[in-house]
């Protein structure tokens, strides 16, 4: 009798432990936001600022870096310059080439007398070796692993930090896709090496990196980094307004997703898209097809053959039939593993960081995207997006009609959990 209690009880423990993983933002939209004022309008900053996020700010300049080869070198040179402070977030830290030359990096700063301070994602560093983490340690860096596996954190296991900061004596940051692994070096050459965007951020806006970065350290070690070395006075630099956008579970995971419903809703003549897990919900679907109905032009980039998550495909593809018919381009790319998360609206508004274009981002995970309001980024981020296209092959309505009878009856078991891809 005993023994049947105990398996009770462990049974319903599991079963609530993974409840609560499933369970996301209390505060959650249901209906399709309405198409009221264009993206050029003052409106649409001024609710962009005011009701989702932090003010936007002039004076910043940002640059955007392609793959690898150019990627790790520019974070490397910054974190080798610091003289006060580092502050690092990622989600993906394993080790092998590139995770040797960063932990290095940080060490011989922090044996310097640099402040060093990394946050790591507990899931996202499991392949990270031990030997990284002592020799960052001995040389003094403060480094801890987000949400680890413990007994208070089971009910939030499957909300992970996905966001990626950088932030160099409070005045340089950088933020985008890349993870620390070898298969981001490169340039995007083969399919053992991603394709990805990450960038470069001077002026004002850094501050605001820098407090999105103190939100995690303040969950993972109760301790506020502030003061000059993290929040010196920032002058600006260039002619860019801009934003960093965050968002977390804990803190109202429905800010980012409204954050994007409000983009698409502003659009009056484009919306180019690059999408490395491209799962849309209903609300997105609806807003991509107002969108398309109001005569938008609207452009999609995901991942062709090459993709790391075969589940992601297919709940994915599961609902590209009605943004087929509506007018949606989707284009697949070719070469290898496409891992950009970039949006532009309108030519006006480009947002860029860590955010997929999925429920997991927009619900579960914690976030961080950088809105530039600036036509001359836009028209640079819409050439490397015209980039992007040439290697793609345009997917047709006919083509997703005729998808074999096994990937959708896969689809069908896939959708159920797509919250969870």
């Amino acid at each position: 009798m005993a023994w049947t209690i105990a398996i009770t009880a462990l049974v319903t423990l599991l079963v609530v432990t993974l409840a609560m993983n499933f369970k996301t933002s209390e505060k959650t939209l249901e209906r399709k936001i309405e198409h009221r004022y264009a993206v050029a309008d003052p409106q649409f900053r001024r609710e962009m600022g005011v009701l989702l996020g932090p003010g936007i700010i002039p004076g910043n300049r940002v640059g955007d870096l392609q793959n690898g080869d150019e990627i790790f070198p520019a974070m490397l040179e910054a974190i080798r310059g610091a003289t006060t402070t580092i502050t690092f977030e990622t989600y993906i830290y394993w080790s092998g080439d590139i995770g040797a030359k960063f932990a290095e990096a940080l060490a011989e700063r922090a044996r310097a007398g640099v402040k060093v301070k990394v946050m790591v994602d507990w899931v996202g560093s499991i392949k990270m070796e031990d030997d990284l983490l002592k020799r960052m340690q001995d040389a003094g860096v403060e480094i801890h692993k987000y949400r680890p596996l413990k007994w208070y954190n089971l009910g939030r296991l499957n909300n992970r930090t996905h966001r990626k900061l950088l932030v160099i004596d409070g005045r340089i940051g950088f933020t985008g896709g890349v993870g620390i692994a070898d298969q981001w070096e490169g340039h995007a050459q083969d399919t053992d090496h991603w394709r990805d965007l990450h960038f470069r951020i001077e002026g004002p806006v850094v501050a605001q990196v820098q407090s999105a970065f103190n939100d995690n350290w303040i969950k993972t070690t109760g301790v506020v980094l502030n003061g000059a070395d993290y929040f010196p006075p920032l002058e600006p630099v260039g002619a860019m307004d801009a934003h960093m956008f965050v968002a977390s579970p804990a803190g109202g995971s429905e800010s980012m997703h409204l954050m994007y419903l409000m983009a698409i809703a502003a659009a009056e003549r484009s919306i180019d898209l690059e999408a490395a897990y491209f799962v849309p919900d209903p609300l997105m679907i609806q807003a991509l097809q107002a969108a398309r109905h109001r005569g938008v032009r609207v452009r999609v980039i995901v991942p062709g053959k090459h993709i790391d998550s075969e589940t992601v495909r297919l709940a994915s593809k599961a609902h590209w039939g009605e943004l087929l018919l509506a007018g949606v381009e989707i284009h697949e790319y070719q070469p290898t593993m496409m891992h950009n998360k970039l949006l532009i609206v309108d030519g006006l508004m480009t947002s860029v960081g860590s955010t997929n274009f999925d429920i997991r981002s927009f619900r579960l995970n914690d976030e961080a995207s950088l809105n530039v309001y600036d036509a001359e980024f836009a028209a640079r981020m819409t050439e490397v997006f015209e980039a992007d296209l040439k290697p793609t092959v345009l997917y047709t309505y006919q083509m997703w009609k005729d998808r074999p009878l096994r990937q959708k009856l896969a689809e069908k078991f896939i959708l159920p959990i797509k919250s969870q891809l």
